[in-house]
């Protein structure tokens, strides 16, 4: 993925909106996130700005009275992205977490692309030289308090080869782990050792650790916490760890503890496309087996991280389900992996 190839896309912006929803999500919050919407010649590009913290779209809906951001311009992408690096995007008040940079900084980067490719008369697909592959795509799901398979069960009879990626807490048991185990659906287990701060924070717990590695000795485990009770259990299974929640950009895949086998991408979390495309790079060039990862998106950010998936990591065990899966009431009517590219797959990102 070579940055060059978007970096002189010309791209002329006229004015700048946004939109916003919300919904309930099968994980028990309230989700809402901010698309904006860049218009030029005629065209407009679209990006979801996914922060966690309804204060921070609130408070945005709130500073979009005096003006919001000031964007009208003649840009290559490259000059665009320059731009940003001058725009406070949080002018009424910081962020409830220093995550949120990246985040909306993505929601206005991937609008840009949008609109550029589109202005272009181009796919992302196209100006790549890649081509639309179906996508491979796992359910993540948690299983309620206290944990049961009931929500796992639901979506095997509706989608009989639905893969999961699941998130193991401590009061998980050994049987609700055979029971899990049994079904052969299971591909991810994010232990969520990583994070920090926020309400999915997972205490390191050695005897989960060695719960989750023996019960599904084929699954990939994300993020676990590399500490003094559970450095030696982490140590063993190295090979078929994954990483997320610290993965900015090729700096942080060269700082993590071990060379990697896989990498969970969300691209919300790198902030510009240069730094994914970097990544991305460097992943290919070091054999780094990839998937993709979703963050409860509720418009078009869906959309990009499925194209994504679609042009750079079709076959993964991408956490990119379409939407439906969040609903907190499973609908009858499932789609089924694989998710096949649009036909024909139309302009922009």
């Amino acid at each position: 993925m070579e940055f060059s190839r978007v970096a002189d896309l010309s791209l002329t912006v006229e004015s700048v909106d946004y939109s916003q929803q919300e919904r309930d999500t099968s994980s028990g919050f309230v989700r809402k996130s901010t698309t904006f919407h860049l218009s030029g010649e005629g065209e407009t590009g679209r990006g979801e700005d996914v922060t966690y913290d309804t204060e921070d779209h609130d408070a945005l809906a709130a500073s979009w009275e005096e003006g919001g951001y000031d964007l009208a311009g003649e840009y290559t992408f490259e000059s665009f992205s320059d731009r940003l690096d001058d725009v406070d995007l949080f002018p009424t008040k910081e962020p409830e977490r220093d995550t949120a940079h990246h985040y909306r900084r993505w929601g206005l980067e991937s609008a840009g692309l949008d609109l550029a490719l589109r202005q272009a008369g181009e796919s992302l697909g196209s100006l790549l030289g890649r081509s639309y592959d179906p996508v491979r795509f796992v359910a993540s799901t948690r299983l309620g308090e206290p944990p049961t398979t009931d929500r796992v069960d639901a979506v095997l009879d509706r989608v009989p080869d639905a893969e999961f990626k699941l998130d193991p807490t401590s009061e998980w048991t050994a049987e609700l782990v055979d029971a899990l185990a049994a079904t052969d659906a299971v591909r991810i287990l994010d232990i969520k050792g990583q994070y920090e701060g926020t309400e999915v924070d997972t205490e390191p717990d050695a005897d989960l650790y060695r719960l989750v590695f023996e019960g599904f000795p084929d699954a990939v485990v994300e993020d676990p916490a590399l500490v003094s009770e559970t450095e030696d259990i982490v140590e063993l299974h190295r090979d078929r760890l994954s990483w997320d929640y610290p993965i900015t950009g090729v700096d942080s895949v060269e700082a993590l503890p071990y060379p990697p086998n896989w990498l969970n991408i969300k691209p919300s979390r790198f902030g510009t496309v240069e730094s994914l495309f970097e990544t991305l790079a460097y992943a290919e060039e070091h054999g780094i087996q990839l998937y993709g990862g979703g963050q409860f998106e509720l418009d078009v950010g869906r959309s990009h991280i499925q194209t994504l998936a679609s042009l750079c990591y079709p076959g993964g065990p991408n956490d990119v389900a379409p939407g439906v899966y969040n609903e907190p009431q499973i609908p009858d009517d499932l789609p089924a992996s694989p998710l096949e590219p649009g036909d024909p797959v139309g302009l922009g990102f």
